[in-house]
């Protein structure tokens, strides 16, 4: 498992830490350690999924999503 911290621009309150919480949640190989409005921090298994991955799940949920 690699950690990886995710700045993320659009959140505005709960009901977004919440729509991307429950999203990565759902992600194979993903296990989210925090999610506040700004940033997410995860671990991921590399074999399942990598950093652009996830910051395309954040952007289907309508935010953008950056490595910093």
């Amino acid at each position: 498992m690699e950690s990886l911290h995710l700045t993320i621009e659009g959140m505005t309150c709960e009901h977004c830490v919440r729509a991307v919480h429950d999203r990565l949640q759902k992600t194979p190989g993903v296990e989210v350690e925090r999610v506040a409005i700004g940033s997410a921090d995860v671990r991921y298994d590399p074999k399942a999924t990598n950093a652009e991955e996830l910051a395309e799940i954040i952007a289907d949920e309508g935010y953008t999503a950056f490595t910093s």
